[in-house]
């Protein structure tokens, strides 16, 4: 039988706990009343139509618009004086004054000009096609005009030019506007009338032309050293699915699949590849085997900030260390790109971050939060400091969320495709015209071009 000093000693003790639950209990009360706070606030945010694009709470004191004065302006610039004049218009000096009537002597002049859009007005084209039959095999031959991109004859004897279906091609995919609006800007603006159901056909023309110069792309992006991916939401007839992009230096592939895996991922890189990859830690990157992967830093900015956010008392402690660490990654990189520091004094830096990691990862985290935050980061413990040791990484997968911002403005006015071979058409469309950006091509000219291919093949400036 417990003795009166056991007694006391087990009270006491059985009060300490109550104590420390009473004060965990008021932390997680205080905790659970910001969140609850946090999430009504996102809920109303996302009913918003801006939603995606506010950046939250205006500032206190923004900085004012425009130039700031004196030294800070900046470099001063105009627009150059056009090199060629179409037409030149003298503009006289009025004899008296406008204000006082009085009698104006003329002093000098001054030259301004101004660029303008002349009337468009659409050029009809006839081909006479001369046609004729093979006397051996009895075939009908006919010929074919370099500016032709169709030898269809017949019903299809009037057709909508080069032109017209890369500009609406353009406005389409990049522009996002819908065909009937596309329509509307052809009458209003050059007299066109055409139907928005014709449109719709003859860019899928183009896509089936431009087939080829895709599969090429895609070839590319399976031989190429280093590749940044990156997928986001999207629909075909109103089911979900996902749009993915696949970014290189020189070439950009876009993909619109129903899944979010390997099997989607490998079907534009192989598996195969064998060279780095560049992603945020999606987790079907890490079964390409072969591939050596860098981890974006700035979505572990993002997480550990957020953490920040949320976390009370000590638990802030490891979030602001790693992002602290991240940080300090980010400035060997900057150092190393100003030639500031060698190639030695990058490879110590390496060196010295990696066990920085290592203390951390090896600290004991109470927080759930923290836990997998810590979880996280030792599956990619061997992946966050390779751009340190090659300069042509980037440190961040910016250049997918690049690519990524123009679908993602398609989607908001779209809402997707409807059906499995428009979303292949806009994939393949997409693609082509963001590899010819990044190539400072013309996208017009280059549409047109493909269009007027009377042997499909990869395009040569896409090769």
């Amino acid at each position: 039988m417990p003795t009166y000093e056991e007694l006391l000693q087990e009270r006491d003790e059985l009060l300490r706990r109550v104590v420390e639950q009473e004060e965990r209990f008021i932390e997680q009360e205080k905790r659970i009343s910001h969140l609850e706070k946090l999430i009504e606030k996102l809920q109303r945010t996302g009913k918003r139509q801006a939603a995606p694009f506010s950046k939250g709470e205006p500032l206190a004191a923004p900085k004012t618009p425009g130039r700031k004065p004196g030294a800070q302006y900046g470099k001063r610039a105009t627009r150059p004086v056009p090199r060629q004049v179409d037409l030149t218009l003298d503009v006289q000096c009025p004899l008296y004054c406008e204000n006082c009537q009085g009698k104006v002597c003329l002093q000098g002049k001054e030259n301004q000009y101004q660029i303008d859009l002349p009337p468009v007005c659409p050029v009809t084209t006839e081909f006479v096609v001369q046609y004729g039959e093979c006397q051996d095999c009895g075939r009908r031959v006919q010929g074919r005009h370099p500016r032709q991109i169709s030898s269809a004859l017949g019903v299809g004897a009037v057709q909508l030019g080069p032109g017209v279906i890369s500009w609406a091609a353009y406005l389409n995919k990049i522009g996002g506007l819908s065909y009937g609006k596309i329509a509307d800007v052809l009458k209003e603006m050059a007299g066109l009338e055409v139907a928005r159901s014709t449109l719709c056909r003859a860019v899928g023309r183009l896509a089936k032309a431009a087939e080829p110069s895709y599969e090429k792309l895609v070839d590319n992006v399976r031989g190429s050293e280093v590749v940044y991916p990156d997928e986001t939401g999207w629909r075909i007839a109103g089911q979900s699915s996902w749009l993915w992009v696949f970014v290189t230096q020189e070439q950009t592939v876009y993909r619109i699949a129903q899944g979010r895996g390997y099997a989607e991922a490998s079907a534009v890189l192989g598996e195969e590849y064998s060279g780095l990859i560049g992603s945020d830690g999606w987790a079907p990157y890490r079964r390409f085997s072969q591939a050596t992967r860098q981890a974006c830093l700035a979505h572990l900015l993002r997480r550990c900030r957020e953490m920040q956010g949320v976390a009370t008392g000590s638990a802030v402690q490891f979030p602001r260390e790693v992002q602290t660490l991240l940080q300090a990654a980010l400035a060997v990189r900057d150092r190393r790109d100003a030639q500031q520091i060698s190639p030695r004094g990058v490879r110590i830096a390496k060196g010295r971050l990696q066990a920085r990691l290592r203390r951390l990862l090896s600290q004991q985290q109470a927080d759930p939060a923290n836990q997998r935050l810590a979880k996280h980061l030792r599956r990619l413990e061997n992946e966050m400091f390779v751009f340190l040791e090659r300069p042509e990484v980037e440190a961040t997968n910016w250049p997918a969320e690049q690519a990524i911002r123009p679908a993602v403005v398609n989607r908001k006015s779209c809402a997707g495709n409807r059906t499995v071979r428009g979303a292949h058409h806009q994939g393949i469309l997409m693609s082509v015209l963001r590899t010819g950006h990044q190539r400072h091509l013309s996208p017009i000219n280059l549409l047109t071009s493909i269009l007027r291919n009377p042997q499909p093949g990869p395009h040569r400036a896409l090769t």
